[in-house]
């Protein structure tokens, strides 16, 4: 149970429980109409209370923000054992293995994802990702712990409230050395899984700066201003320079990475809840450092 409390301020005296409720809670409509008929879900002092009771200084608010019950059948919970980086009754920051998808695919089965490991260290049977990663992208993955902070989440993506970073390694080596790339991105007409660079598509921007050439190959500090599927693979391949490992956007040779090289490197966080100013990071797996000896 995730329960979130205020002491009602002098100045909020006699303001009503919705009012409080969504000013330091920021509870959705939604998410108000379904606490206000939970046994217990909204009490004052203790005692059940309706959205419209008013409230005297002093008084201890609280609400119930846990998800209700709710059976998912492509959710399958399964023991595997998770890199955690940071967690606390909210968040769940992991480092994320290469080869293992977030999600079961619509027509597979995966006998391991994200999301089952997750549901089963958490005894839940919902799944709250905040960023999402390629089967075959390592590194950084934030997890809330509920729908209501997998909201407050979601709305500080792409400001300075939440920030990622990855690192890259990439064929050749871009010209200028820092940059950005400005590029729509759109569905491939006859694929279900690849995008291409489409003048009528969605808005995607990214920066990426040089930090590192070795071996006709460069490590790059890849930062994305959008979350479009694919974007930093599609973008690097776009200007000429596609990810190591890459067999959707650019050439496959196992003999060098048999996956793309992308790895989420950092995170930076303001928690919902709490303010608390989050970074964390994961170090760049062998398997890409090994490019670059």
């Amino acid at each position: 149970m995730r329960l979130l409390t205020h002491i009602v301020t002098p100045q909020e005296d006699g303001l009503p429980v919705k009012h409080l409720l969504q000013r330091h809670f920021a509870l959705s409509s939604t998410l108000l109409k379904s606490v206000k008929w939970r046994e217990g879900g909204i009490t004052c002092n203790g005692h059940p209370v309706t959205v419209s009771a008013r409230c005297r200084a002093g008084d201890r608010l609280t609400v119930d923000v846990s998800d209700p019950p709710c059976h998912n059948p492509n959710l399958h919970p399964v023991d595997f054992p998770l890199s955690i980086l940071w967690e606390d009754e909210d968040l769940l920051i992991l480092n994320k293995p290469a080869g293992i998808t977030v999600h079961c695919a619509a027509l597979t089965r995966e006998p391991v994802t994200v999301a089952g490991a997750v549901a089963h260290y958490l005894h839940s049977d919902q799944y709250h990702g905040v960023n999402r990663l390629d089967r075959g992208t390592t590194g950084v993955m934030v997890v809330a712990k509920t729908g209501y902070i997998h909201a407050r989440c979601m709305a500080l993506l792409h400001s300075g409230d939440f920030y990622r970073e990855y690192r890259g390694i990439c064929l050749g080596t871009p010209a200028p050395a820092a940059g950005s790339i400005d590029l729509p991105i759109g569905r491939q007409a006859d694929s279900l899984l690849q995008r291409r660079i489409d003048p009528q598509g969605a808005p995607a921007h990214t920066d990426y700066e040089v930090l590192e050439t070795q071996n006709g190959l460069s490590l790059l500090r890849l930062v994305p201003q959008t979350g479009r599927t694919h974007q930093l693979r599609l973008h690097m391949s776009a200007v000429g320079h596609p990810l190591v490992g890459d067999w959707l956007y650019g050439t496959e040779d196992k003999a060098l990475l048999p996956r793309p090289a992308l790895h989420s490197y950092a995170v930076h966080l303001r928690h919902p809840i709490t303010g608390q100013e989050l970074d964390v990071t994961a170090p760049i797996p062998e398997d890409m450092l090994r490019l670059l000896q």
